[in-house]
């Protein structure tokens, strides 16, 4: 059974909606490729599912050991190659609003290693962490 509905709205652009919670996503292709850069690109949701993803897993492994990590954020960048055009590499920083153990640093690590978008990604895709402690 499907999860998402995705229907092209024309002008580059299309709209999906998540069946179970009837939220909406509008999405556009970038300036560099013919759109209006109105929305995020469908390549920048593939960045954002991997530090969504890598911030979730990460999150459940905080809540299992009593880690704070509420008001964690991360930064989010992609390089495109091109021949074919494609994402090369997908940069995460994150920032943490306080410092950990290195027991707890070593508990979200771990647990970021295991996030499925990260794992699902073509091996050629680049996948750059930084965690800056």
């Amino acid at each position: 059974m499907a999860t998402i509905s995705t229907t092209y709205i024309g002008d580059l652009k299309t709209e999906a909606i998540h069946l179970q919670s009837g939220s909406k996503l509008i999405t556009d292709a970038p300036t560099d490729n013919h759109g209006k850069g109105e929305g995020f690109s469908p390549t920048d949701l593939l960045a954002e599912s991997l530090a969504g993803c890598v911030l979730t897993v990460m999150a459940l492994a905080a809540r299992s050991h009593g880690i704070n990590m509420d008001n964690t954020k991360c930064d989010v960048s992609k390089v495109m190659a091109a021949n074919p055009r494609r994402v090369a590499e997908i940069i995460l920083d994150f920032k943490f609003p306080m410092d950990y153990t290195d027991q707890e640093k070593k508990i979200l690590e771990l647990a970021a290693a295991t996030c499925p978008v990260s794992i699902s990604l073509h091996p050629d895709l680049k996948k750059t962490i930084n965690f800056g402690w």
